[in-house]
């Protein structure tokens, strides 16, 4: 099973992030090495919400942002691991639109914010076969919330 280990201080990032753009979701990338089944994320890279409707439930990272972002790590033994993203006042588990547009392999970060504030956070990845998220294992240098 997968396993997230997040560097230290990741985590309050991604929250403060979502609390910034509440009531919007905020967004972005997971950037580290993968060693087997273990994602070690060692930064976030931000993302713009490009939706064109509603972001307070939805979000979209357009494909050119992706490969700006991918271009920047060439030449590193660093890359794109997955995504986050928040859930404004809702629970920090994919929603079907999330199953809908999500890869294998990578790992989906859900943060909770509730009336503005940073809550509950989950780690999940979407398994191949069943087309299904599932939750996985969320490790981090720093204490943590999560909804596992």
């Amino acid at each position: 099973m997968t396993v997230a280990h997040l560097a230290s201080g990741l985590m309050e990032e991604i929250a403060h992030h979502g609390e910034e753009t509440y009531p919007d979701e905020c967004c972005g990338f997971l950037v580290g090495t993968a060693d087997n089944d273990d994602r070690h994320v060692t930064r976030i890279e931000r993302a713009a919400n490009e939706y064109e409707g509603e972001r307070r439930r939805r979000f979209v990272i357009r494909p050119e942002e992706l490969q700006r972002v991918e271009d920047g790590l060439e030449g590193t033994s660093l890359f794109v691991l997955g995504f986050y993203h928040s859930h404004p006042d809702h629970p920090a588990r994919p929603s079907t639109f999330d199953q809908d547009h999500a890869w294998p392999w990578y790992v989906y970060l859900v943060q909770n914010v509730e009336r503005g504030r940073a809550g509950e956070i989950g780690a999940f990845e979407l398994e191949a076969e069943a087309r299904e998220f599932r939750a996985i294992p969320l490790r981090s240098a720093a204490p943590l919330r999560t909804s596992l």
